[in-house]
């Protein structure tokens, strides 16, 4: 049989090659040789509080995504007891020049702590315009009321982080402790904090959503 050669080879290593970089993360990155750039800017929820940094959020989840082939650094921003406001009141140093993407996990002190829904808001979206103005992509990780703090404050507070992500185009992963919350033997003795085991149920669960925010970055 007559070996192939000329163009007609050289269009199907053109489209093996496509196809490789399809199935790939690390490829489908158009070889880029340094790693994406991500900040957790949160409370203590991904700051990792009362755990080993290993075993904090941004650490987990850098070694999943990393385990699925994508070159990517995910740095710890966050900061126990903060509120949304002072997370925006820290943002420009938490959030240095080069980064690509924000994952923002903000609002549940305000919560716990009964603060006005309308400032949460106001703050989180101050931080998306912000970090927008800087052409750096944002996803939010959202958080939901507590049921016993009634049916106005969470008609007020839970819609706060879809409506900013349906406004501003931004993936969203609704509750950052879905999974979580309620298990006791997935959370600290103060039944507030996830364990160890407990974020590595957040970045299982938080996963995919955070795939869809690298391909956005990637194709920038």
């Amino acid at each position: 049989m007559k070996r192939q050669s000329g163009p007609f080879m050289t269009i199907i290593f053109a489209c093996a090659a496509m196809l490789c970089a399809l199935a790939s993360p690390a490829l489908a990155q158009g070889q880029r040789t340094e790693p994406l750039k991500l900040v957790a800017l949160g409370d203590s929820l991904s700051a990792g509080y009362n755990l080993p940094q290993e075993a904090a959020f941004p650490t987990v989840l850098e070694k999943a995504l990393r385990a699925k082939g994508y070159k990517v650094e995910v740095a710890n921003a966050g900061v126990s007891g903060d509120t949304a406001s002072a997370g925006l009141d820290r943002l420009d140093w938490s959030v240095p020049d080069g980064t690509d993407g924000v994952i923002v996990e903000l609002g549940a002190n305000d919560m716990l702590r009964g603060l006005d829904p309308t400032v949460t808001r106001q703050a989180i979206e101050t931080i998306v315009e912000r970090l927008k103005s800087r052409n750096i992509l944002v996803m939010l990780a959202g958080m939901y009321a507590s049921r016993n703090l009634g049916p106005d404050y969470i008609a007020k507070f839970d819609p706060i982080y879809s409506d900013i992500a349906k406004k501003h185009d931004l993936v969203l992963y609704p509750f950052f402790l879905d999974g979580v919350a309620g298990d006791r033997s997935l959370n600290l003795p103060d039944g507030l904090h996830p364990t160890a085991k407990g974020v590595e149920t957040i970045v299982e669960r938080i996963l995919p959503s955070v795939e869809s925010f690298l391909s956005r970055l990637t194709q920038r």
